[in-house]
Order: C-alpha cells, then sequence, then structure tokens
C-alpha cells in the first residue's frame, strides 16, 4: 500500500530502518542491519508489548539514528566525527564511523560508562577520551569545542533523531497505533524521535488515533519526572544523578523541550521509578519473557507494570542486558560428581 501527502509518503520495501525511505530525507545509507526488532508480547501483563530494541547490531536502539547520522556526516563530507556518551552512543557511533570508514572519537565521564559499552567503542576502534564529572561535563565539551573541528552525533542532530522515529512505523505494522508507548529517557531524544514518527503516520491517515508517550526516569535521575510532577515543565536539573541504570543516568537532558512537548501533545505523563523497581523488571522480563534488558531498558517495563494502563501498551526497551553485566548477581550451585548432579536435577 502507498499512501502519499507532500513529500513523504507510506511505501515500506526491503527490511530494518530503511524500509522507510519514503518517510527519511535521506533515501539509502551507511546500514548494518539495524531497525526490524522484535515486538513480543510480554507474559507480566496483558496487553503488554515489549519492543525489543536490544537486538540491534551493536545491543542499542541508537543504532536506528546512527545509521541516518553517519549517513549524513559522510555525505557532508566529514572524515571524523564526535560523541559525548554514557556508552551505547560510544557504542554504535564507534560501529556506523568504522563502517562508513571515518575516524570517532568518543567523550566518557569516568567511572560512569559500563564496561561492555566501554570494549564496544574500543573494539570498533574510536579514540576513548576521560574526563572527571559526569555525562553532562562530556556533552558540554562536545557542543562547545567538538562541534568545532568533527561532525557531532549525539541526539540534539536532528538526523539521529529521523532514524530513531522508524521504531513507530515498525511497532504501528504489527499492532496498529496503541494507547501507550512507554520510553525511558536520559538525554530524552527517543521519546520526541518515536512520538514523531507516530504523527506522521496519523498525518497520513494510518492511525486513527494517537498513542499516549509515558518517559520514565529513574528516581535518583529525574530531572523532567520531578518537575512534572510539581506541575511544572521546565527541568529541575540535578548536578549529581544517581541510579544504577547508567543509560539514563542525565541530570541535564538536552532534548528536554522536545520530549516535554511529546508527552504534553499527546496526552501522556512522566513517571519515575527506583533502582530496586527497574531491577525487578530486568529479573522478571529475562526470567518470564526470556529478553535481557540493560537497567536503563528494564526501567520502560517497570513503569508500565508500576502504572494502571489500559488498552495496548509498547514498553520500549532500549538495551541488551549484556551492555552492563556487572549489575546482574550471579549464583551457581557446586557438585563433585554425577551423583550430586542428579540428585540436584530430581528435585
Amino acid at each position: 500500500m502507498e499512501v502519499v501527502v507532500g513529500e513523504k509518503y507510506w511505501a515500506p520495501k526491503g527490511r530494518g530502518v530503511w524500509r522507510y525511505a519514503s518517510m527519511l530525507p535521506v533515501k539509502n545509507g551507511v546500514t548494518m542491519g539495524e531497525g526490524q526488532t522484535p515486538l513480543v508480547p510480554s507474559t507480566l501483563k496483558p496487553n503488554l508489548y515489549v519492543k525489543y530494541d536490544g537486538a540491534n547490531p551493536t545491543g542499542s536502539f541508537k543504532d536506528r539514528g546512527m545509521a541516518l547520522g553517519v549517513t549524513v556526516a559522510k555525505l557532508s563530507g566529514a572524515n571524523k566525527v564526535v560523541v559525548a556518551s554514557t556508552g551505547n552512543t560510544a557504542a554504535s557511533a564507534a560501529a556506523y564511523a568504522a563502517r562508513a570508514g571515518l575516524k570517532c572519537y568518543v567523550v566518557l565521564p569516568r567511572g560512569n560508562v559500563a564496561r561492555g559499552k566501554l570494549m564496544q567503542a574500543a573494539l570498533h576502534g574510536a579514540e576513548l577520551v576521560m574526563l572527571n564529572g559526569l555525562f553532562d561535563k562530556a556533552l558540554e565539551y562536545v557542543v562547545n569545542y567538538g562541534t568545532k573541528y568533527a561532525y557531532p552525533l549525539n541526539s540534539f542532530n536532528p538526523w539521529r533523531l529521523e532514524g530513531q522515529k522508524t521504531a513507530a512505523f515498525e511497532i504501528y505494522e504489527e499492532v496498529g497505533c496503541p494507547d501507550y508507548v512507554v520510553v525511558p529517557v536520559g538525554n530524552a531524544g527517543n521519546i520526541s524521535a518515536i512520538w514523531k514518527g507516530f504523527k506522521e503516520l496519523w498525518e497520513l491517515g494510518l492511525c486513527k488515533k494517537l498513542p499516549k508517550m509515558v518517559g520514565v526516569q529513574a528516581e535518583g535521575a529525574a530531572p523532567i519526572a520531578n518537575a512534572w510532577a510539581m506541575g511544572k515543565r521546565a527541568p529541575i536539573f540535578l548536578d549529581e544523578p544517581h541510579t544504577v541504570a547508567t543509560a539514563i543516568k542525565i541530570g541535564k537532558p538536552i532534548n528536554w523541550p522536545k520530549a516535554v512537548a511529546a508527552v504534553e501533545e499527546s496526552g501522556g505523563l512522566f513517571v519515575t521509578v527506583s533502582d530496586e523497581e527497574i531491577l525487578r523488571a530486568q529479573r522478571l522480563l529475562a526470567s518470564r519473557d526470556g529478553l535481557g534488558a540493560e537497567p536503563a531498558g528494564a526501567a520502560s517495563v517497570a513503569a508500565a507494570l508500576k502504572l494502571d494502563l489500559s488498552g495496548t501498551v509498547v514498553a520500549v526497551v532500549t538495551g541488551h542486558a549484556l551492555k552492563d553485566p556487572d549489575v546482574v548477581e550471579i549464583s551457581a550451585r557446586e557438585v563433585r560428581n554425577a551423583d550430586e548432579l542428579v540428585e540436584l536435577l530430581e528435585k
């Protein structure tokens, strides 16, 4: 089916992010097969679906945006890119830059990036730059200095968000337009990108209703959600956010106006979840649904379990469990011989 309104038209063809080329500002480019991630019915709650973006090539939703961002960087003639990161952006930027033949620099807050993500960025050949402080300081360095010398790929880059909106298209193709879409919020770009995707479907007449967007922040890193609870639009910035969910451990989200607009326009809400609720959701998602999520990704499931949401609910799991394996406690039973193993199995 082809639906045309203005410059964008609905004519999916192929697979992954570039399946939606007719809805994108660039029609083809750098790819590693990103997108087309599973939408899994959950056993944890009726009518709950999990959009498992941990199945992207580098293990997070960031790959959707990097496919577009790195493509535009290449087309612009850039030979190097730069990002600030809590980890997932670094891993994705490094991989896609490598694919495109570009040099990649990643600015990271020392001691605040999960080792799995550091390993990915290093493996893909990025230049790792560590600084004392948190993500917000790293982003400040990139905005004030890095942009003068390299193409920036943080989520203030609009091409990144164009790629990330394709999650909405994939959800639509499987379940139509849901009643709620629940999204972890760190630097706050992804929720606005997904909302943009659904709005474009509505403008084409494909969605008869629009979902309510639910933004989820960890209790110790909730500048937007805390302000929302107080009836304020502008966030209450934090100098020292804290949470086990390092991917959303951001005190001064640069895309907060877009995130707030998405929630307001959709009639949604912001909510906080505790680290305990996040880790419980992570365990349940793995042990009951078989899906491994990093803590930040599990935050959306924690919120979906916490809130009384009616209708079809999609929780976006943004990253794979192996991104941050150190948060999982591992216990093992020791057996000294085959008889002890048999005895254990017979229980």
